[in-house]
């Protein structure tokens, strides 16, 4: 049977995964914009229009054809029955008698702050933030899923994404890059590149249970925009205590907790190791790439 890959919510990550998928997939790839719909189309996917609402005759559709799904759709909060997670909340009572395998993009957050400490797949989950408590939640709604289904889940708990057009490179270009200091804080990356490998991966072998996608060298973030900044040959902006740095309340958030992540599953359970083990080789391929 040929693999149907239903990616819902697809962008810069779902993306990335079907650039790496061996030869084969069929992909069929919501979105809500007609425009963007004609895009994935010449790309050689199948759009999927899609507003975000239950009841959609498309998205039943689609469903119903899929021998993979993944979401890349955030939730809106950690209450209601489906943990905020809209996808779940629009896939309840659909049928999908083909569906083998679901792949929830998570996040980090799940784990709540670990003050610095290092932690693997096996730490216990103790979000502290609304943003984490939702992920947690919506975790659990797709476990369940998987579950009523009969289809294996796989939970990628995902660091900070950056990758072309997406990384510190571009906010010092753009002049949104600040290198603000919070003694202590730590937190890992991981390049759209590997991430898409490491999901597509997943997905061709059925492997389930959590992951962690992160890289091999967690860092405080003025490291990693000073370190840009010295690729590029500017001077770095000015380092900005936390207390009284420009951040939006979300921005703000993300300093909330400290954690250095490690992945023991993506090298044993699926063979790879990451192109890019830290953001000093991430940047300079972005560089690169500019030619």
């Amino acid at each position: 049977m040929q693999p149907v890959l239903l990616s819902i919510g697809h962008g810069f990550s779902a993306a990335a995964t079907v650039r790496a998928l061996p030869p084969g997939w069929r992909v069929l790839a919501t979105t809500r914009n007609p425009e963007k719909a004609t895009r994935l189309a010449a790309e050689g996917l199948e759009p999927v229009l899609w507003q975000g609402a239950p009841g959609c005759p498309a998205l039943a559709a689609a469903l119903a054809q899929a021998t993979h799904l993944i979401s890349s759709v955030a939730p809106r909060g950690a209450g209601g029955q489906y943990g905020g997670d809209p996808v779940l909340a629009a896939l309840d009572g659909l049928v999908a008698p083909q569906l083998r395998w679901i792949g929830y993009l998570s996040a980090s957050s799940v784990y709540g702050d670990a003050e610095g400490d290092w932690l693997d797949e096996t730490a216990p989950l103790e979000p502290t933030t609304g943003r984490g408590k939702a992920r947690l939640a919506a975790e659990h709604g797709w476990q369940a899923l998987g579950a009523a289904l009969n289809a294996g889940v796989a939970l990628f708990r995902i660091a900070g994404i950056y990758g072309p057009g997406r990384s510190a490179i571009e906010a010092l270009r753009e002049g949104r890059a600040h290198r603000v200091v919070k003694p202590g804080q730590v937190f890992n990356r991981i390049h759209v590149t590997d991430l898409g490998r490491i999901v597509a991966a997943a997905a061709s072998t059925g492997a389930t249970g959590p992951f962690n996608l992160c890289d091999q060298e967690p860092a405080p973030p003025q490291d990693v925009v000073a370190h840009a900044a010295a690729l590029l040959g500017i001077e770095p902006p000015p380092e900005t205590p936390f207390e009284t740095a420009p951040l939006s309340p979300m921005a703000r958030s993300f300093y909330a907790e400290s954690k250095r992540l490690r992945s023991t599953r993506v090298a044993r359970d699926l063979g790879l190791a990451l192109v890019y083990p830290d953001y000093r080789a991430g940047l300079a391929a972005i560089l690169r790439a500019e030619g």
